[in-house]
């Protein structure tokens, strides 16, 4: 039987949790701090995180902003062992009402092209592909992505 989900603002003694969480998904890289981005969604009246608890534990968060044109999502987020029971799904719903209550018209989200199972589940709740590409440029004195070696994974 699923357990029921309740989808709440984040409060400061979720912190740890939910970043051990977004650990725990891989959804962190050793060039993007994760508290910083968490700091930067709370900071401002733009953006929040959202977080799916049951009774009283952390089993799901998402971060959603407006950047004044668009609604965004980031840390898509359920324990690895309550994958697939609606979570997701629910925390989604959550981040498109906050947007529409802002006047916010589109969302959209990146998701890296190789991970087919996230792809599948965004479709799944009716997201498509858009024709875009995306570009970046690192605002840092150097890439602190040079020297990594990403993980493979194998399954």
């Amino acid at each position: 039987m699923l357990k029921a989900v309740r989808v709440r603002a984040f409060v400061e003694a979720d912190r740890a949790a939910v970043l051990a969480l977004w650990e725990a998904c891989g959804l962190t890289r050793p060039w993007n701090p994760p508290e910083g981005d968490l700091d930067r969604a709370l900071a401002g009246p733009s953006s929040t995180i959202l977080v799916a608890e049951d009774s009283a534990n952390v089993v799901g968060s998402v971060m959603v902003g407006d950047d004044g044109h668009r609604g965004w999502v980031y840390y898509l987020s359920a324990q690895p062992e309550r994958r697939h029971a609606g979570i997701g799904r629910t925390l989604m719903t959550a981040a498109e009402d906050w947007l529409r209550a802002r006047g916010v018209r589109k969302l959209e989200l990146m998701a890296r092209d190789t991970n087919t199972a996230v792809l599948g589940f965004y479709e799944q709740l009716g997201y498509v592909r858009e024709p875009v590409a995306v570009c970046s440029r690192w605002l840092t004195a150097t890439d602190p992505k040079a020297g990594y070696q990403p993980e493979v994974k194998h399954d």
